[in-house]
């Protein structure tokens, strides 16, 4: 895949068949994406600053050319400097405020960052901070002041990101990304689903080409299979848990709160009568608590029966 290719598909100077080759290739891999990308915010901050730049435009490109064979970049052809795109490569010597060529087009390490078997916590360069449940990991642009960027490999984390509208910090959750200016949510990725619930601000959540943005008390669930984003009102305060050291219950549906303690304790807690799914709970539990602790508290509180079987939980109607 050519460069001058991809700035033409970017300036939608494409033929159907090269737009198809195009999506195609970055499609196919994850290094190709972030190649892609790093074109896409080139060419939207070149918009921005065209106007402003009074470097010659054929010293500019030899310049770029000279930058992209450094950093081991595919080699970009010769082009007509009369062509539109070469703005691009005029303005990219006077991006100071924001991205640098260095921090657009050199490959971007990343720096990892897992949690173990207890809740551990991040401070950022920029200070944000990230507080990541047990067995939960991220990996961070090891350049993070100017490329706010994060990888959500797998796990629960809440963000409290630092307000910044210059460099707005980006989650990549597999085909899922989230963005934001300066804000606090949490993020769950597990067993191929995605939650994102905002306490504070506003957060853009894509897939694909869908987006939608999220204000406090919104939620949207994403599944390996979805393909459209659909928002909700989160209902409950459990998915706040690791952090606050309490399973917070409000009317809550007994399955729901099961399918916590299961995450929280690594249980297999199974309810084999679906009267007593919706039974709903009002109170508060410790997760310093002993999971039999709190699992007999709900049987007293519901009047159900508790059966061990193997490694598993079996909570009934008592007989």
């Amino acid at each position: 895949m050519t460069d001058e290719l991809l700035i033409r598909f970017l300036l939608k100077e494409t033929s159907e068949e090269e737009n198809i080759t195009v999506q195609n290739w970055i499609d196919a891999a994850p290094s190709n994406k972030d190649h892609f990308l790093k074109f896409e915010k080139l060419w939207n901050s070149s918009k921005n600053l065209a106007p402003q730049s009074t470097i010659s435009e054929n010293e500019a490109w030899l310049r770029f050319k000279q930058k992209t064979v450094a950093y081991k970049q595919p080699a970009v052809k010769n082009l007509n400097p009369i062509k539109k795109w070469l703005k691009i490569a005029a303005v990219l010597f006077v991006i100071a405020a924001g991205w640098s060529v260095y921090s657009i087009l050199s490959p971007v390490s990343y720096t990892s960052f897992s949690a173990g078997n207890k809740v551990a916590t991040k401070m950022l360069p920029d200070g944000s901070e990230l507080t990541l449940n047990k067995n939960s990991s991220v990996s961070y642009a090891s350049n993070f002041k100017n490329n706010r960027s994060i990888h959500l490999k797998q796990g629960d984390v809440f963000f409290n990101v630092v307000h910044d509208k210059t460099k707005p910090f980006i989650i990549e959750i597999d085909e899922v990304s989230v963005l934001v200016v300066g804000t606090s949510f949490n993020i769950k990725h597990l067993n191929d689903q995605t939650e994102v619930i905002v306490e504070t601000g506003v957060v853009k959540v894509s897939l694909g080409t869908e987006e939608i943005s999220l204000q406090k008390g919104e939620k949207v669930v994403i599944s390996k299979s979805s393909t459209k984003l659909i928002k909700a009102q989160n209902t409950d305060q459990l998915y706040d848990y690791y952090r606050s050291n309490e399973f917070v219950t409000n009317n809550t549906p007994l399955s729901r709160l099961l399918e916590v303690f299961n995450e929280a304790y690594g249980a297999n807690i199974i309810i084999n009568d679906e009267t007593i799914k919706n039974l709903t709970i009002n109170t508060t539990f410790k997760t310093t608590a002993s999971l039999e602790t709190n699992l007999q508290v709900i049987c007293r509180t519901l009047d159900l029966t508790l059966i061990r079987n193997q490694n598993q939980i079996i909570l009934s109607n008592h007989q």
